[in-house]
């Protein structure tokens, strides 16, 4: 499997070190290098964080529209960023939303936890409401503080939601395996994590824990490459 072009023109160096790699750990800097080179990246990247990871996300919906529109064209594919309150399974919660808007009390007790915006969101049009068939969570790199974040919003969609539930995925370009587990890792809040670059993670991989970790993480069907997850959203 190759890499996406979409995901691919993201990539870039910054200051003679990858922009996936924390520049501060010497085995991301590594990894992410080798992964760069195995893509003959050359582009120089000057992108804030915040602007690379708004690309990716823009990358992985572009991505996932070409594809999806190749594997199943006669579905009318919705693939933006929607409230989930904006479709079929969670639209009860805009009523309680509006309930609590009106009452203080009832809105400090509730909170907004509930109303959950997935980086992008998948469906199918449908008499009221759309229904969400996906949820994708995009993370251009992996930080300890993001996530909890990730896996909060897979628990309130599967809290909440009436009727089938939604696929729920990350997606990521982290190079560390151990950072990866974080997210992979647990008890099946999310679907599956998917790598923009498995293959060449796998190849740049020195040995030791870092290759123990995508053993057991490939062993449990916990990581995917991302050009799996097309087929994913279409066929099941």
């Amino acid at each position: 499997m190759s890499v996406a072009s979409e995901i691919s023109a993201v990539f870039g160096w910054r200051k003679r070190k990858p922009n996936i790699a924390d520049h501060a750990s010497n085995t991301s800097v590594a990894i992410a290098a080798h992964i760069f080179s195995s893509l003959n990246i050359t582009r120089e990247s000057t992108e804030s964080g915040q602007t690379l990871g708004n690309k990716f996300e823009d990358a992985v919906a572009g991505f996932l529209k070409r594809r999806l529109a190749d594997l199943a064209p006669d579905r009318s594919w919705i693939i933006d960023r929607r409230p989930i309150t904006d479709f079929a399974q969670y639209a009860h919660l805009a009523h309680i939303k509006e309930l609590a808007e009106k009452n203080p009390t009832l809105q400090s007790s509730l909170g907004t936890d509930y109303l959950i915006r997935p980086d992008i969101t998948i469906g199918f049009e449908e008499d009221p409401y759309p229904h969400l068939h996906a949820a994708v969570s995009c993370k251009w790199t992996i930080r300890s503080d993001r996530v909890q974040n990730i896996r909060h919003e897979a628990v309130v969609m599967t809290r909440h939601r009436r009727g089938r539930q939604p696929h729920i995925v990350a997606v990521t370009a982290e190079p560390l395996p151990s950072r990866l587990a974080a997210i992979a890792r647990g008890t099946g809040e999310l679907d599956c994590v998917y790598h923009a670059t498995l293959s060449e993670l796998w190849s740049a991989c020195p040995g030791g824990k870092e290759t123990d970790m995508l053993d057991e993480l490939q062993a449990q069907d916990r990581l995917r490459p991302l050009e799996s997850l097309p087929e994913v959203i279409a066929y099941y």
